[in-house]
């Protein structure tokens, strides 16, 4: 295995439940796996619900029962012949070990692996687990409960771990995420401003609201964007502006 080759540790974390972590982490690994060529794993530590593990055996089942998405699995591993990317279940506690493991056991070298968490500071292992990665993405909604907790939990990142030392963390990046073409900017603007004055990193890419993140691939339905076993349609990603997202992303963790 070659040593010299770094992989990159990312987690979409937060402190809310319902934000869209879980969403995230499907949606990027799959656009950089299958469509940008880059080698993905995923590590499922959002005990117990471990919703990664459990979304991809729908997705593999929806494939095999609608025509159309299996010719579309077949295009798709012809063409990059690639399987589907691993996604592996373990504790928060011991997430940052099974990580190093898989990596030095995997016959292909590993680009980017990220890393389902779970979303309370207080389960065993969390903090030494964030303070593994080397990128950090959370997703904030203008509400005033959401805001709350992630402006408290990323503050509590920055002052616990990385002034301890003790930390891989490079970037820890707030993006807005559902957001609403008709809400008023004055309440963007306000919690912007905060975000500034906290000292915060805000990425410029916004994502617009939509009802495809709370969907999965229907059985008659001929486009795909949630899915562990293939990348969002191009079509919806432009949509809701992950299109622009994705390129930002890509700037920060600079593979």
């Amino acid at each position: 295995m070659d040593t010299k080759h770094k992989t990159v540790f990312i987690a979409f974390s937060s402190q809310k439940g319902g934000v869209g972590k879980s969403t995230f982490t499907t949606l990027i690994a799959s656009i950089m796996h299958y469509r940008l060529g880059y080698n993905v794993a995923v590590l499922d530590a959002d005990f117990p619900q471990h919703s990664l593990m459990k979304m991809k055996s729908r997705d593999l089942a929806m494939v095999m029962e609608n025509e159309y998405l299996k010719k579309l699995a077949y295009k798709q591993f012809t063409t990059i012949n690639k399987k589907a990317y691993p996604i592996m279940q373990h504790k928060a506690e011991n997430v940052l070990d099974a990580a190093h493991k898989f990596l030095n056991s995997s016959s292909v070298p590993i680009d980017v692996i990220f890393f389902d968490l779970p979303g309370t500071v207080n389960t065993p292992g969390i903090l030494k687990a964030l303070a593994g990665m080397h990128h950090i993405f959370t997703p904030i909604t203008a509400d005033r409960l959401v805001m709350e907790s992630t402006l408290v939990f990323t503050q509590l990142l920055q002052d616990v771990i990385m002034k301890k030392g003790a930390t891989s963390i490079e970037t820890i990046n707030l993006f807005w995420n559902q957001v609403d073409g008709r809400e008023s900017t004055p309440l963007y603007d306000i919690y912007n401003q905060l975000i500034a004055q906290l000292g915060l990193s805000l990425m410029q890419s916004q994502i617009k609201n939509s009802t495809r993140f709370r969907k999965e691939s229907e059985e008659n339905s001929k486009t795909v964007f949630r899915s562990t076993v293939m990348p969002p349609d191009e079509r919806l990603m432009k949509a809701c502006q992950l299109d622009l997202f994705v390129n930002e992303f890509l700037k920060i963790i600079q593979l």
